[in-house]
């Protein structure tokens, strides 16, 4: 019988040989790019497909497809994914498995106009996919919620999975829109659902989110299983909602607080900056088990805390003695020097670190932006000619670089490099503005506000300061039109209602300040000023 097998075998072509062989090649190499994902070895995988050929791709199974596409996806690599699809568009039509990857590539590289594309011309597409993919890795992740929601209805019987996504979309709107999709879903919810736990954390996120803390609380109070996520939700939420009271008092409650929990109290503190709360964060600093700060957030929230509640010597310590410092703990030490203005501090811990990130850099241009001195102007100045270019996709960098320049008195250099910028933000705007203001340029301030297609009300706010430096009878014409112009939500803001007040009064209208004041309903101390600094100005003793 064997021998009869084998001379069966030997009178096969000698292609079918080749093919078997050739198959087995392909399936040892889809799983040797499998192996180097699972370890997020990316660019290795990445060097096989090269290795094998871009002309030869079509020879590669499948399976071997998708994971070049999962690294093209982690690398970001948007252009040799695209190569990818070209080289094998024929089977995105036929395999879904391969279609799916690709979106996802899509998506992780924020082209989600071929994502969605590639999702219409799909055959298998289903609406659970373009909701998997589209709403969780897509919309949500791009801040496009309002079109995940809109993919949602699509659904005609939507799982808990499509309900957890549908909740996240609400809680990135924030909306009042978005409060009321959360409130409808949670009584029409199958009560079944929440057998998922990941439905309660979900929806009460959503409520605090969307700023609904009443009806949060009764919902986690009413809930007959807590899990720790759902605690860390509220936590989350009342710190979120400038509740850090609440937050600490919820974390005693929790039976056994893990790293994260650990976490938000330490922030819940850091918010409160009392002696109560420093005492707590020194408590926690002696008790805490010594596994948590395996977790590296521990100690940057732990130093972070100190700070923020004044206590520098303490931080300092805890910091020199850490065997492992992160990037995140150098941040957290120079942006508390900077809270209790200590920047020179900041600006020699940052010499101290080896690769310092744009986050480094910032809170670095803020320090010396604080000490406006020429040695400060000098730093900056020598950080703006060797800082990476890529460091400048960062509008935050940006902003800090012109805020800087214009503290220590360069305003030639900051307004060249803001012309010279190609994408300008509304707080670069803020800071050339602001800036003007500082070096007694408010006419420049008021010139560049009129360039802004959409203020916003932080440049608002500072236009009336402009204004008010200037107490012309123009400036009060411009500080009455913009006022009647902007939206009434802008004046919850407490400091463009005493910005608005102070020009006013510096420009002679104290009837119009009068009447807004007493029809404000909430008035904080600095609008109480604004209008006491404004009648000692105009010498009216009598008021």
């Amino acid at each position: 019988m064997t021998i009869r097998l084998l001379n069966r075998c030997s009178s096969l072509p000698s292609f079918f040989f080749k093919r078997l062989t050739n198959t087995q090649s392909s399936i040892n190499l889809a799983n040797e790019m499998k192996s180097l994902n699972d370890k997020k070895q990316f660019k290795k995988t990445l060097a096989i497909l090269d290795q094998h050929g871009t002309t030869n791709i079509t020879t590669l199974s499948n399976f071997a497809i998708i994971q070049a596409l999962k690294a093209c996806a982690h690398m970001r690599d948007l252009q040799r994914g695209k190569t990818i699809q070209n080289l094998i568009a024929f089977r995105t039509k036929n395999d879904m498995y391969v279609s799916s990857a690709l979106i996802h590539m899509y998506v992780e590289c924020a082209d989600i106009t071929s994502a969605r594309s590639l999702l219409d011309s799909a055959i298998n597409k289903t609406p659970s996919m373009i909701i998997n993919h589209m709403a969780s890795k897509g919309y949500i992740k791009n801040k496009q919620a309002n079109k995940a929601i809109d993919l949602f209805n699509e659904i005609q019987n939507p799982n808990d999975i499509h309900i957890i996504i549908l909740l996240n979309a609400c809680a990135q709107l924030k909306t009042k829109e978005a409060l009321d999709i959360v409130k409808k879903l949670s009584n029409r919810i199958p009560k079944s659902f929440f057998s998922n736990p990941r439905i309660l954390t979900s929806l009460l996120d959503a409520l605090m989110k969307c700023g609904d803390v009443a009806h949060a609380e009764s919902l986690f109070s009413n809930a007959k299983e807590k899990d720790l996520p759902s605690y860390g939700a509220m936590m989350k939420g009342y710190a979120g909602n400038n509740l850090p009271k609440q937050a600490i008092e919820l974390f005693n409650k929790i039976p056994d607080p893990n790293d994260v929990h650990m976490i938000m109290l330490l922030n819940a503190c850091a918010q409160l900056k009392t002696k109560q709360a420093l005492d707590i964060v020194k408590n926690i600093s002696k008790r805490i088990p010594k596994s948590f700060f395996s977790n590296p957030h521990i100690l940057t929230s732990l130093l972070d805390a100190l700070m923020k509640c004044g206590d520098v010597a303490h931080a300092e310590s805890l910091f020199s003695s850490a065997k492992e410092k992160v990037l995140s703990s150098y941040g957290a030490m120079m942006k508390g020097y900077l809270d209790n203005n200590l920047s020179q501090k900041a600006i020699d811990l940052f010499y101290k670190i080896e690769n310092p990130d744009d986050i480094h850099m910032i809170i670095l241009l803020n320090a010396c932006a604080q000490l406006k001195t020429k040695e400060a102007l000098d730093l900056v100045k020598k950080i703006s000619n060797r800082i990476p270019k890529s460091f400048f996709l960062n509008p935050r960098l940006l902003t800090s670089l012109l805020d800087a320049l214009m503290k220590c008195g360069d305003v030639a250099h900051a307004e060249s490099l803001f012309s010279s910028s190609a994408g300008k933000v509304l707080p670069m705007y803020g800071a050339m503005m602001k800036g003007y203001v500082d070096n007694n340029l408010s006419q420049k301030a008021i010139d560049l506000f009129n360039e802004i297609e959409n203020s916003d009300d932080v440049n608002i706010s500072i236009l009336f300061n402009a204004c008010a430096q200037l107490k012309t009878k123009e400036a009060l014409d411009l500080v009455k039109k913009i006022s009647k112009q902007s939206p009434k939500s802008y004046f919850s803001n407490p400091h463009v209602l005493t910005s608005l007040l102070d020009a006013l009064m510096k420009c002679g209208d104290v009837a119009h300040a009068e009447l807004l004041f007493s029809s404000s309903v909430e008035k904080v101390l600095s609008s109480y000023g604004a209008m006491m600094k404004g009648i000692n100005h105009l010498n009216i003793d009598d008021k």
